[in-house]
């Protein structure tokens, strides 16, 4: 059974992705339920389905000195490094620390692949890649953590979690143990992932994509509208200000490479543990941000888990009906949207759904919500049952 563990600030955070780039514009969206999906026009030929594009990235490019890492995930990495003045604080915890002592724990699906699929399509005669895709750095699984890592100047630890949808969920827990072993005194959590033909075409062949707007928990829901984003945070032992991070719940079904236990053994697992670290009990939960994905399975397991452990006054909604499945930045995703949460004292609905599937409990709510929230769960459940429970609050618990 887990320990409670020291809580951590949240000395700074940001997401960028289609719903909106920054906090404030994130808030205004979930405010006003706009959303950021489109009709699907990223592919050669774009297949039909709905997606979380952010606008733009083709037109943005990397400072001169990071032309070696050019890709479309760095890219949008980039701008949300440098969205609501993260790199600032970056900076800052460098300076306090040295540049060695703050980790880099980063999660994300696809990393850089979205180059390297445009390297094999222009691959020429010679069977050599063109000249300027002849970029290793891009070309493997730590591209977004080795780009990160110099974009801010840092040199400690650096590490890449890929377990999917949990990536960016796990890299919080990651982080934690490395400040509570005392092997760094900050780290910087979050992931990205982007649009690329590997991941729309793989959920197609899984039938999983949707042809409409992505409509999670409803009776109807016709599976997944993928999306892209790029999430960080400042977690840090000792600063005044931010929000804290409480505990967290890892686990693994061992179930089937894609589908979720039945009876959501993997993630009631993760939730208790996530309460038993932060010390808090279900009553004390005011705000669930569900992983809610709007495939059949994924829906139905997660809504019986919240039906059989919390009380109907718990406010619980899936909010990729804003951003789309971020895939390996989904975890940071709704981390952030459960702190904007949070600190502006409302839930937001569940977007797109128009009647909730009938075994489903009252728990899941379709419109906002506004009510002052003390502590929040943020659930990540990710294919071959890799499972990441965040528990946030806006103070320590007694």
């Amino acid at each position: 059974m887990p320990s409670r563990i020291a809580p951590l600030r949240i000395s700074a955070y940001t997401l960028a992705s289609a719903a909106g780039i920054g906090r404030a514009a994130t808030v205004r969206a979930l405010r006003e339920r706009q959303s950021g999906l489109c009709a699907n026009d990223f592919g050669d030929p774009p297949l039909t389905t709905w997606v979380g594009r952010v606008p733009g990235l083709e037109d943005r490019s990397l400072p001169p000195e990071f032309a070696a890492w050019e890709s479309r995930n760095n890219r949008l990495a980039w701008l949300g490094l440098t969205t609501d003045g993260f790199d600032a604080s970056a900076a800052a915890a460098r300076a306090r620390f040295g540049p060695e002592r703050v980790a880099v724990v980063l999660g994300t699906s696809t990393s850089s692949i979205g180059a390297t699929e445009e390297a094999y399509r222009r691959i020429g005669s010679d069977g050599q890649l063109p000249s300027d895709l002849r970029r290793s750095v891009v070309h493997n699984p730590h591209a977004l953590g080795g780009f990160v890592q110099q974009a801010l100047g840092l040199s400690g630890i650096a590490v890449t979690v890929a377990t999917a949808c949990s990536s960016s969920a796990k890299a919080f827990a990651q982080a934690e143990r490395l400040l509570r072993l005392g092997l760094e005194d900050a780290a910087v959590v979050g992931g990205v992932d982007t649009l690329c033909n590997s991941v729309l075409y793989g959920f197609n062949s899984l039938e999983l994509l949707s042809p409409e707007p992505c409509r999670p928990f409803d009776v109807e829901r016709r599976g997944i509208s993928i999306g892209e984003a790029a999430g960080f945070a400042l977690l840090e032992r000792d600063t005044a200000t931010g929000p804290w991070l409480l505990g967290y719940g890892e686990s693994s079904d061992a179930h089937h490479m894609s589908t979720p236990h039945p009876e959501g053994a993997g993630a009631n697992l993760a939730i208790r543990d996530a309460l038993l670290r932060s010390g808090l009990a279900v009553s004390d939960i005011g705000y669930i941000n569900l992983h809610g994905t709007a495939s059949h399975k994924n829906d139905e397991v997660e809504a019986a888990v919240v039906a059989a452990l919390f009380p109907v006054s718990v406010l619980a909604s899936s909010t990729k009906g804003w951003t789309g499945h971020t895939l390996g930045a989904a975890g940071v995703t709704e981390a952030v949207v459960t702190l904007l949460a949070l600190e502006h004292g409302f839930a937001p609905g569940t977007l797109n759904c128009r009647c909730v599937d009938s075994p489903f409990g009252p728990q899941i709510r379709l419109e906002n919500v506004d009510s002052p929230l003390r502590y929040a769960l943020s659930f990540s459940f990710g294919f071959g049952g890799s499972n990441c429970v965040l528990a946030f609050g806006t103070d320590r618990v007694a």
